[in-house]
């Protein structure tokens, strides 16, 4: 008799436990707006503009994966300035794709002066192959990547302007 209660209250418990709840709903108007703040770019500017590399085609794209907290990074870049006033006029576009977010990215050049065009970088660094920063590559002008460097480098030599100039 004892063991009949103690089921029929664990019955009885479940039973009140799995009454129906109303489903809410959410206005479409809140979906589309959460909707609109995902960015589906791979890239984006610092105004939030998406970007991708396919707009480059017909140019040369230098394109640099870095961090704020990239020593190697940070230490490459003046020669990457003075690389990218050297081949200003050759055809070439300088990006420098981070990670971090926009107001990370701004605080850095707002600090260093760097004259680069930063980008936001919206991917996986796992899904464009890169396991450690900083790691550029180069595209052609059709848009294959031709050429990739790992690790921090002396951009401005006149053997990496050499290389870079030859890119077809």
């Amino acid at each position: 008799m004892h063991l009949r209660i103690v089921c029929f209250l664990i019955l009885g418990a479940v039973m009140v436990s799995c009454k129906e709840e109303k489903t809410k709903t959410v206005a479409p108007e809140v979906i589309e707006a959460v909707v609109e703040k995902v960015s589906t770019s791979t890239y984006e500017d610092l105004e939030g503009n998406p970007i991708e590399l396919s707009d480059y085609k017909g140019k040369r794209v230098l394109l640099n994966y870095w961090a704020t907290w990239c020593r190697p990074c940070i230490e490459e870049m003046p020669d990457m300035e003075k690389a990218q006033t050297i081949l200003e006029q050759e055809n070439y576009v300088f990006l420098f794709a981070s990670d971090q977010s926009v107001k990370k990215i701004l605080a850095f050049k707002e600090a260093r002066g760097f004259q680069l065009d930063f980008i936001k970088f919206n991917g996986v660094y796992a899904e464009e192959n890169v396991s450690a920063l900083p790691a550029t590559f180069i595209y052609n002008e059709v848009g294959e990547q031709v050429l990739r460097f790992d690790g921090g480098l002396k951009w401005d030599s006149p053997e990496m302007i050499e290389k870079l100039r030859a890119v077809k």
